[in-house]
């Protein structure tokens, strides 16, 4: 039996970056070939894609795990990974996207829309990439990225030009399956609809479409019997028709007093309408009146009877009939005319270039915080520097002297010592805890040692203005002992 599923939670994982390599070029009678390490490759992405083939959410209420490729580590020879595999999503045309806290990220609306629900990965860099005038040869690499891990709330709201409201068994399936070629499940007992059916309506030259939504009953906006799902789906509708029973033999009903009922209803739902999706409230939108069943005898003088009350409201009120399909070509005709009329008071907003925002010369990326759970400690905060750490091989000394050099760059060190850092005080960034030493000279103004160490953090308080002399004038040729000319007076 198949099932209509209308919302699901998901779990979008991305693919891993590829680690880099850490290589050197070995060749006969060439034992200084130089770093050939590598580039990691990237993780796929979870991307989420609006398919006109796709009219439920069902195959994510099965599955609701996606995980994208992780991408390949690099090698030697200059050799870089390959790219994990992207992970591509079909979902239904109407599919609003939200986060755990139900705000709202994207309203996917239109064939072909996207949208990125998990991003990859990056690769981390080789030795070659990482090769520089201070480090020739680099027994490092960086390690690929964690691919990013989020938690989606997927709904779905149908996107029909014309809603169909009404009590169940009030003939709205009829209805559609006589205006459209949709064939919806037919009963003769109450909430036969269990879920939306659309079916497309063509009139001369118009072609719109109809949402044959489950049936309300009174207490639907706070969901009672299948309320939720009946005004979900009718959040994108241009137009509302109330489709009416004439022939009901029920006690205390009538077409004026069940409209009164609907239309409360309609009311009492804005607080659950997503505000930021510029829909607006059910109860601005077109109403037509369509009194069903007048093929029966009683019915057809009640629609007569209930006619003029009904259009003093300021309604078109149309007397139908879905079995002998008396009165369907005028219906059909006017609710063409109100979806055209919608269509040009309402134009589809023109899709927004992206405005590239450049960032601040005086913006650093990144922030220092004292640290609440550590007396005198601080906390450093920036995609940056917690990307950086998430990249190091903390094992590997010539990698973690590498950070500090980036982060020193970057002005962490600087930004510490303002703001009053002691040696040794605790410093955290991401998830990472470090005893801080200031003023570690950077690669460029001491000799590197050999691969996958460095002399920095063997040995950094013997490293001072005399230790930085020799290294200058080691890097220029120069004996140590012999008079520098450009130190002279």
């Amino acid at each position: 039996m198949s099932r209509f599923v209308d919302r699901v939670t998901i779990h979008a994982t991305a693919g891993n970056g590829g680690h880099g390599c850490s290589s050197v070029h070995r060749e006969k009678f060439k034992p200084l070939g130089g770093p050939d390490g590598g580039n990691g490759g990237n993780g796929g992405d979870v991307t989420l894609v609006v398919d006109p083939q796709v009219h439920t959410l069902l195959d994510f209420h099965f599955h609701p795990h996606a995980k994208a490729g992780n991408g390949r580590p690099g090698a030697g020879a200059n050799r870089d990974g390959a790219n994990g595999e992207p992970l591509i999503l079909p979902v239904p045309d109407g599919t609003m996207v939200l986060d755990r806290d139900g705000r709202l990220l994207a309203d996917m609306v239109g064939a072909g829309t996207t949208f990125a629900a998990a991003s990859g990965g990056r690769g981390g860099l080789g030795n070659a990439s990482l090769a520089s005038k201070a480090r020739k040869a680099p027994g490092f690499a960086l390690l690929g990225e964690e691919g990013e891990v989020r938690e989606l709330v997927l709904e779905l709201k149908s996107v029909a030009d014309v809603g169909l409201v009404g009590f169940p068994s009030a003939g709205k399936s009829s209805l559609v399956s006589v205006l459209s070629a949709a064939k919806p499940k037919i009963a003769d007992y109450p909430f036969t609809t269990l879920q939306p059916n659309l079916g497309v309506v063509n009139s001369g030259s118009d072609i719109f479409t109809v949402a044959d939504v489950p049936g309300l009953i009174p207490g639907a906006s706070a969901g009672r019997g299948l309320g939720l799902e009946f005004l979900r789906h009718l959040e994108r509708c241009a137009v509302l028709a109330h489709v009416v029973d004439c022939a009901t033999l029920e006690p205390g009903r009538d077409p004026v007093s069940d409209i009164d009922a609907l239309e409360a209803e309609l009311a009492a739902y804005q607080p659950a309408l997503q505000a930021d999706t510029g829909l607006g409230h059910l109860a601005d939108r077109p109403r037509v009146v369509i009194l069903n069943k007048t093929d029966v005898p009683d019915a057809a003088e009640l629609a007569e009877m209930v006619t003029p009350e009904l259009q003093a409201r300021g309604w078109p009120v149309y007397a139908i009939s879905a079995v002998s399909h008396k009165g369907l070509k005028e219906l059909t005709y006017a609710l063409a005319d109100m979806v055209r009329q919608y269509r040009i008071d309402h134009p589809k907003p023109v899709a927004r270039r992206p405005v590239i925002r450049p960032i601040p010369t005086d913006d650093n990326g990144f922030s220092v915080i004292a640290d609440p759970d550590q007396p005198g400690g601080f906390i450093v905060r920036g995609t940056r520097p917690e990307r950086w750490i998430k990249q190091t091989q903390f094992e590997n000394d010539e990698a973690v002297g590498y950070l500090a050099d980036r982060l020193n760059r970057l002005g962490v060190e600087a930004e510490l010592v303002k703001q009053g850092a002691e040696p040794g005080c605790p410093v955290t960034i991401g998830d990472v805890s470090f005893e801080w030493e200031p003023q570690t000279p950077v690669a460029e103004d001491f000799p590197m040692s050999g691969r996958g160490t460095d002399i920095r953090l063997d040995r950094p308080e013997r490293i001072g203005a005399s230790e930085r002399k020799i290294a200058r004038r080691l890097r220029r040729g120069l004996d140590v002992d012999a008079e520098d000319p450009d130190e002279r007076g």
